[in-house]
């Protein structure tokens, strides 16, 4: 009688083979840092490799310390719902601090202490970024602009802050001044070769919204999303965006739960009576059902925009769907400001 092999076990290292890495194996520790937490799915569609090999290795980098599995996600796992999620484990981090990885502080040692609400926000966030990524790839004539790309073209004074993506904003409301702190889940943008000069990137802050946030409250003193709203509207209008970050225009984009919550977050941003072409909104069952580049993006006034221009070469066609590249909304004048 034979007996099949012990099952390794999911969040405690066991004895393998022994590893010898490989240019995959780097990429996907690269991907591991750059997104802090990812989902085998995502480790998989960013890699070069069949589903199957990418599994075996991301078991392998794990048992070996490459790579991490965060154990809040125990209770996931264990309904036997939700794919594993990696991060970057201390002999992963090791390796590219040695071969001089940039873009951001290496993060290694907190993985196993992260908090499930943690977890949840940040998979979010990964979940975008890793589509648009991946839409990219497979678009000819658009490409992705990471962060640390975004944050290698910004002014020096940006570049030596400890947190270069956050900024702080002046803003006016019932006669009181309110200074309102500003930090996007994500910096990035797209090139499109072949676009008009003046047209050829489009950059975008992206928030993450798992509805625990209140839409509106009374005020500005307390958080809410329509504070973050009014946030980004006077980022704009007082061009913190060029003289922050040294891009010459952004439109944030806002992942949301369901349908429901965004048109909720649709009527906040309806309110602020400015900024069409601002904001954009999605759920994430429609973005997880089409590509990121021809998703139709719903706007204030629920119409349906593109992020991507209808260039020879890009996109054939975007069928009923406004342009995101047109002018922004003239009702938002730039007022010079000083550096924060």
């Amino acid at each position: 009688m034979t007996t099949s092999p012990a099952r390794r076990p999911r969040f405690e290292r066991a004895a393998v083979a022994g590893i010898k890495l490989t240019p995959r194996d780097l990429l996907i520790l690269r991907a591991a840092q750059r997104h802090r937490l990812l989902r085998s799915t995502q480790l998989i569609a960013l890699s070069d490799g069949s589903r199957q090999t990418t599994l075996r290795r991301l078991q392998l980098l794990f048992h070996h310390g490459y790579l991490d599995r965060p154990p809040a996600q125990l209770d996931w796992y264990s309904q036997g719902s939700e794919p594993l999620v990696y991060a970057l484990g201390s002999r992963g981090g090791a390796v590219l601090a040695a071969e001089g990885k940039r873009g951001g502080t290496l993060r290694w040692d907190t993985s196993r202490t992260v908090s499930r609400q943690f977890l949840r926000h940040t998979l979010a966030v990964a979940e975008v970024m890793v589509a648009f990524e991946v839409a990219c790839r497979g678009t000819e004539g658009v490409e992705f602009i990471r962060p640390e790309d975004v944050l290698a073209a910004a002014p020096e004074a940006t570049r030596r802050l400890r947190l270069p993506f956050r900024w702080q904003i002046e803003v006016q409301e019932g006669g009181k001044l309110h200074r309102l702190g500003v930090e996007p889940d994500r910096v990035f943008g797209l090139r499109f070769r072949g676009a008009p000069e003046g047209r050829q990137r489009a950059y975008f802050f992206l928030e993450a919204d798992r509805g625990t946030m209140p839409v509106v409250r009374q005020g500005l003193a307390q958080t809410s999303f329509r504070r973050k709203l009014i946030a980004y509207r006077e980022t704009w209008r007082q061009g913190l965006h060029r003289t922050h970050l040294g891009i010459p225009n952004f439109r944030v984009l806002t992942v949301t739960t369901n349908e429901e919550r965004r048109r909720h977050l649709v009527a906040a941003c309806g309110s602020l009576g400015s900024g069409r072409r601002l904001f954009l909104f999605a759920d994430q069952w429609a973005i997880r059902h089409s590509n990121m580049l021809t998703h139709a993006w719903r706007d204030r006034y629920n119409e349906k925009r593109s992020l991507v221009p209808t260039l020879p070469g890009v996109l054939d066609k975007c069928s009923g769907i406004i342009s995101l590249c047109a002018p922004p909304d003239h009702s938002l004048k730039r007022e010079p400001v000083s550096s924060p």
